[in-house]
């Protein structure tokens, strides 16, 4: 039996993600193989460095509301990036002198120090599962989904990795999610994605200060 020669070529280089913040935006469609996915993905985040709170999961109904929310995530850790603590939760924090003036019964408590994120997104995974069905509908999807997606990775210039599998049936999928129903249960590539989304992540922020190593 000739030997495949599909499948990703490791990179030499081991990434580490300690320092990248990366969101996670999935469908709800087809729940079982998405959990794998996104689990596979979030592990193999946490094995390169990437710190559990600046692991973002965000869910969408489905496949095709996934590049609008990817767009609105990119823009909300910008949003998030440039606000402080004290803009996003209605407080003041240091350099205020108003309560000096009211009577000690009514003074207010000491405000609670809150850490907020302070760097936008350095990647974002994309993650669906469409199976092919008796209409048209997978082919507008899929089709839409992935210009769509490209199209907001260049617009924002963050890398969104696509994790959007499309299947022609539910084995497909399910041995893509490394769930297969016979001896070979397949490979879960969210694993994939996660790799991915740390060397594109810091990769991109090598090439944006004109280091290329």
């Amino acid at each position: 039996m000739n030997k495949s020669i599909k499948g990703l070529t490791p990179s030499e280089a081991r990434f580490d993600g300690s320092a990248l913040r990366i969101a996670i935006v999935h469908a709800r469609w087809n729940k079982e193989v998405i959990d794998a996915l996104v689990s596979g993905a979030v592990a193999k985040l946490k094995e390169r460095g990437v710190k559990e709170s600046n692991i973002v999961v965000q869910s969408v109904p489905g496949s095709f509301e996934l590049p609008l929310a990817c767009s609105k995530v990119i823009a909300g850790s910008h949003v998030q990036a440039g606000a402080t603590a004290g803009d996003l939760l209605g407080l003041t924090f240091g350099g205020s002198t108003s309560s000096l003036s009211k009577p000690a019964e009514v003074q207010s408590p000491p405000a609670t120090v809150v850490t907020m994120p302070n760097t936008p997104f350095d990647a974002v995974i994309a993650i669906g599962v469409l199976i092919k069905g008796s209409t048209m509908h997978f082919e507008y999807i899929c089709d839409s989904v992935s210009h769509a997606l490209m199209k907001v990775q260049l617009d924002t210039g963050v890398p969104v990795i696509f994790g959007v599998l499309t299947a022609l049936n539910d084995d497909q999928a399910l041995e893509r999610a490394g769930l297969g129903r016979g001896q070979d249960k397949g490979h879960n590539h969210g694993e994939d994605w996660g790799l991915a989304a740390v060397e594109m992540g810091t990769r991109s922020k090598q090439w944006a200060e004109g280091k290329f190593l």
